[in-house]
């Protein structure tokens, strides 16, 4: 038995899961916490300057460690409330932030107390289970739920509540358990009724398809999805922000699909007979729930681990409740053991053929001497400078947009994107945590110059830890996105589109990180590698042609006749 305050106990149960990072903002609510972390030596504490921010770090953490990323508010009312964006984000990745905040002490509560706000209410929405601790005893029972709550599947954010007379009362506390104790050990596999008629339909298929989503991706599960499309001889497409869900360099990816897709990969899901859904709500960004970009007369196999998204939006022939890596293993074993079995040469040659060609266009169609720089020319740019073994993550945006399926992702885990959330400064912190996930592997943040001058104080924090990551800033001096729409449907009566920000090297620079200004590619080039070589955070503010934006949501205004 072991005496200690509240705050002493969250700290022991993050011990217990082997919490390598805790990243967060001092207050005062929660300093019986912070007071133990002193002392918690193999606990790193990142201090961040925005709940917010904070949240986007733990976020990227955990999506490129597959570890829960931890975020610690130390105030309650406005610490709290500036997490509700993060977890927003957090829950739309299905990413497992363990989100912690201080709250009123309980005999405060409901009298309009200093910094009172319903924090059990707020939170509900944008989490998995949000919990208040209601005494120091029920610590340890609280935080292994938290834990087992985030990282079960599908995984997700949850917040933790922590009145300030919780964390400062003593009790005694027996043993903490471990993970191991109170963890899902095993994911489920398809039944051997479903492999067999899975396996039927796709023995027959004539113009298959596989896409791959976050389900193969977030468990690297890429060799047993390349195992059954190369048993099938079948391309795979990934659904969007999942572009390292396949390696770049597999002759059978096609790449991202969607209205936010490539040309060739979209082509595919319109045309294919088979369609195998692994891993995938095959959702909004997939396909705006429309029968334009997905085959109407498709069989579709749909396999997923959480089993309200099978044929939520589009009936499916066949439905698979499983682990994505899983089924594809168990239908490559069933394939095997047919005594002939179809494969669609035809089908899967003229896509090879039209996927080089593709690929080959991109980059003689980039405008790579226009003057202000191009996307096009940007994205080419990037293709040629980036390494290989590079994360990248992105904002949402036009430019970042445009940039998801325009970049190349030579292993998974190499994309981070705000998903279906589609939120403006995510990416620079995001990097942040990835980075600290993956301190081996260069980590470049796209993001456009309004995205970034939301975050840019965070660059105290990179420096702070020495957290080295490359943020491109993309400065079309605009609100892209809605400048075009601005432009294409609203007959261009601009309205808080252009913004004016500081030369962002330079603001760099008196942060105590490394600053790069380029104008041109040949400059943008030198300066991304530069930057990749200084040893310190660096920032590379790119000029970009402020009339070069585009429209994705055009099904949003087509009662405008733009």
């Amino acid at each position: 038995m072991a005496k200690l305050t509240g705050g002493q106990a969250a700290v022991e149960a993050l011990k217990v899961e082997n919490v390598e990072y805790v990243f967060g903002l001092i207050g005062s609510a929660t300093m019986e916490m912070f007071d133990a972390l002193y002392d918690a030596k193999k606990i790193n504490f990142v201090g961040v300057h925005d709940e917010r921010t904070g949240t986007h770090i733990a976020d990227g953490y955990a999506r490129a460690s597959g570890n829960a990323g931890v975020i610690l508010a130390g105030q309650n009312g406005p610490g709290a409330t500036n997490l509700v964006t993060g977890l927003g984000q957090a829950m739309a990745a299905f990413s497992p932030v363990i989100s912690i905040a201080g709250a009123l002490s309980s005999s405060h509560v409901y009298r309009d107390a200093f910094q009172e706000v319903d924090q059990q209410s707020l939170f509900k929405p944008v989490t998995k289970k949000t919990w208040t601790v209601t005494g120091a005893d029920r610590v340890p029972e609280m935080f292994r739920e938290a834990f087992r709550v985030s990282m079960s599947p599908r995984r997700g954010p949850v917040q933790l509540n922590l009145p300030r007379d919780v964390l400062s009362a003593q009790a005694e506390y027996e043993d903490f358990g471990a993970p191991e104790a109170y963890r899902v050990q095993s994911v489920p596999a398809g039944s051997q009724e479903t492999i067999e008629q899975a396996t039927a339909l796709l023995h027959k298929a004539k113009r298959p398809v596989i896409i791959a989503g976050g389900g193969i991706k977030n468990t690297e599960g890429h060799v047993q999805a390349i195992a059954l499309a190369e048993a099938l001889n079948s391309p795979i497409v990934t659904s969007p922000g999942h572009g390292d869900a396949i390696p770049l360099g597999h002759p059978l990816n096609a790449g991202q699909m969607g209205p936010r897709g490539n040309e060739v990969a979209s082509r595919l899901v319109r045309e294919a007979d088979v369609i195998l859904a692994l891993g995938t709500r095959v959702g909004f960004n997939s396909t705006f729930y429309s029968y334009d970009n997905i085959n109407r007369d498709a069989k579709i196999i749909h396999v997923e681990l959480e089993p309200t998204a099978i044929g939520r939006f589009f009936p499916v022939e066949l439905g698979i409740w499983g682990d994505a890596p899983t089924v594809a293993l168990q239908l490559c074993e069933a394939l095997a053991k047919l005594e002939s079995r179809n494969t669609a040469d035809a089908w899967t040659e003229a896509y090879k053929a039209e996927r080089i060609a593709y690929l080959a266009k991109r980059d003689a169609d980039a405008q790579v001497d226009a003057m202000p720089i191009h996307p096009s020319g940007l994205f080419k740019t990037l293709r040629d400078v980036l390494p290989q073994n590079a994360a990248v993550t992105m904002d949402a945006g036009t430019l970042c947009l445009q940039a998801t399926d325009a970049l190349n992702y030579w292993e998974p885990k190499s994309l981070f994107t705000p998903l279906d959330f589609g939120l403006v400064g995510f990416s620079f912190a995001c990097g942040l945590g990835v980075k600290l996930a993956k301190p081996e592997r260069p980590v470049v943040s796209l993001m456009g110059d309004g995205g970034f001058g939301m975050t840019v104080s965070e660059l105290s924090t990179a420096v702070d830890h020495g957290i080295n990551t490359v943020t491109v800033v993309m400065n079309n001096r605009c609100w892209g996105a809605e400048k075009a729409y601005q432009r294409d449907f609203f007959g261009e009566r601009y309205i808080g589109a252009d913004i004016s920000s500081p030369e962002f090297d330079k603001l760099a620079e008196l942060y105590g990180a490394a600053g790069f200004r380029a104008s041109t590619l040949p400059e943008m080039a030198e300066a991304i590698e530069a930057a990749l070589a200084c040893g310190k955070p660096a920032v590379v503010d790119v000029a970009v042609d402020p009339a070069a934006l585009y429209s994705f949501r055009r099904d949003s205004f087509k009662h405008r006749g733009g």
